[in-house]
């Protein structure tokens, strides 16, 4: 309950900085209720003026992928992102809860026809993001089922123990000043984002293992950390943890190919393992993998944008995350702990100048994979060719 109660606070008034009188919409699986209910105790405490929980049910979704007629998968009932939009437009905040309760409920699913159904994932949460008109945050939960895939060699009991001592670990809330504990890193990686900011890089170039692609960047590309700021100007942290900076790359210049360095696991809990991805003209000709393949390609049908890139992000080694040398099989927990790079809509508050907005990449999806680590090498490319070192094992160069 300590841990609960800690992340709660840390969740409500640090990452999504929640406001006197404002609403407060917490996504959440069946099985987070804990610490849903500890958000909204601490939420009220607060002054908020409501709190709304919704939650999904991966069972239901199993059922659909199974049952349900075939042209019927795509369907998302309007009001979802018609939802969505209004707490854009009454300027709410936002907390997504991740931990996947049930890890193996898509093993054996078709993965072509689970790649249909996006949710939780809605289109619309996108545009609010970009429109930057709600103050959110994305916070883990540690739960039986998640940590019987991170830690299958261990008792039940051990596992969730282990669990739980790391996410503590990992959201510094071993630490006696949490908050004070974040600002010092996110100080940290702002002086990261401002060392490539003054390089103005044409390209970032990935090689390692499997790894040979070059990611065109835009003029006006800013890097940045993920301490963000809404239209209102009220700062929030979308990420917690967050070991990365990253910023919205030329979605018309991506060559080469890549091999994620981690699963890739979706807000539904399947998993793609083993993938590889090869591209040309800023485009995803070839996605093939070990596990999963069919799943994202499937929800790369979605739309143009969804073949190209729309985020590129590093990440160094001093981080918590990739210390530890876990998988943790949850993208928020593993995109922190290497450089990954993101299928589908890009962010449009990743660019300087007004000329760059139309070519940020626009789409239905967005799907960070985990291409980093020490063995893969990362260097920026200047506009005259220059390759100057950016991260070598892990470690900061510039």
């Amino acid at each position: 309950m300590i841990l609960t109660e800690r992340l709660a606070e840390l969740a409500v008034d640090f990452g999504a900085n929640v406001q006197p009188d404002q609403i407060l919409f917490v996504t959440a699986e069946v099985g987070h209720e804990e610490l849903v209910r500890a958000i909204a105790a601490h939420a009220y405490r607060k002054g908020a003026r409501f709190v709304d929980s919704w939650y999904f049910d991966p069972h239901v979704k199993r059922a659909r992928i199974e049952h349900a007629d075939d042209d019927t998968l795509d369907y998302v009932p309007p009001w979802y992102g018609e939802r969505m939009l209004a707490l854009g437009e009454q300027r709410c905040a936002r907390l997504f809860v991740t931990g996947s309760t049930e890890p193996h409920l898509f093993d054996d699913a078709d993965p072509a026809r689970a790649g249909r159904d996006l949710l939780p994932r809605l289109k619309e949460t996108g545009q609010i993001v970009n429109d930057r008109t709600t103050n959110w945050s994305i916070v883990p939960f540690p739960n039986s089922g998640w940590a019987g895939v991170v830690h299958p060699d261990l008792s039940a009991e051990a596992a969730l123990e282990r669990l739980r001592a790391e996410m503590a670990h990992v959201l510094r809330l071993d630490e006696e000043d949490p908050v004070a504990a974040w600002h010092e890193r996110f100080q940290r990686t702002a002086r990261a984002a401002e060392a490539l900011r003054e390089r103005r890089f044409d390209a970032i170039h990935f090689e390692g293992p499997g790894t040979d692609l070059t990611v065109g960047l835009l003029p006006s590309s800013r890097w940045q950390n993920a301490t963000f700021s809404t239209a209102d100007g009220l700062d929030h942290r979308p990420n917690l943890p967050s070991e990365e900076v990253f910023t919205t790359p030329d979605p018309e210049r991506a060559e080469g190919v890549v091999r994620a360095t981690k699963p890739l696991v979706f807000a539904d809990g399947s998993v793609v393992r083993g993938l590889t991805v090869r591209f040309e003209g800023g485009r995803a000709v070839e996605i093939d993998a070990d596990e999963g393949a069919a799943n994202l390609r499937t929800r790369c049908e979605k739309d143009e944008g969804a073949l190209r890139l729309g985020e590129v992000a590093l990440v160094d080694r001093k981080g918590r995350i990739g210390r530890l040398d876990t998988v943790f099989f949850d993208t928020l927990i593993d995109e922190n702990a290497a450089s990954h790079i993101a299928l589908g809509n890009g962010f449009s508050f990743g660019v300087d100048d007004e000329a760059d907005l139309a070519r940020v990449n626009e789409s239905a999806i967005h799907v960070d994979f985990m291409i980093g680590g020490d063995a893969v090498d990362v260097t920026g490319v200047t506009r005259e060719g220059a390759h100057v070192p950016v991260l070598r094992q892990g470690a900061w160069q510039i």
